[in-house]
């Protein structure tokens, strides 16, 4: 008799295709996203702004789980690149907002395309019913991530 696989047997093997996904196709990655001259944390603080929009300085701090201290190093050195800058907020003036500059949204805004493009070359050579298999698939895994991002609020 065949055993049906329990749902950890199959989230163990979601994870392994994901992790040789990776590992497969991490070659394709752009090279401007490689050849960043920008020290990981920074990066971080970047893709941070870029994704989630304008900041306060504890946010970036929580984000990289690191001291208020060593956040504001990080960004003094990307507000010095001309990446990021500082405002305040009109709302409160005791709070300083960081958000990417003109430059660090058209680098981010530059790579975020660059990688797009590739996907989508990647998946020109997939048959529509692939297609929409990975759509029927991302729209269930955002949906989840919705549904933990609420209850992770809840609490």
């Amino acid at each position: 008799m065949i055993r049906e696989p329990s749902k950890e047997d199959l989230i163990g093997s979601i994870l392994q295709l994901t992790d040789r996904a990776f590992r497969q196709l991490l070659p394709m990655v752009p090279k401007e996203w490689l050849r960043l001259d920008l020290t990981m944390p920074q990066l971080k603080v970047v893709l941070l702004l870029f994704i989630s929009g304008p900041s306060r300085m504890s946010e970036i701090a929580s984000a990289l789980g690191v001291s208020l201290a060593t956040a504001t190093g990080v960004v003094d050195r990307l507000v010095e690149r001309d990446i990021l800058t500082r405002e305040g907020d009109p709302g409160d003036r005791r709070v300083v907002l960081c958000r990417l500059s003109e430059k660090g949204g058209e680098l981010m805004s530059g790579l975020w395309q660059l990688s797009r493009d590739q996907a989508g070359e990647l998946m020109r050579s997939l048959a529509s019913s692939q297609l929409l298999l990975i759509t029927e698939s991302l729209e269930v895994l955002l949906q989840a991530g919705e549904a933990t991002k609420e209850n992770l609020h809840r609490d």
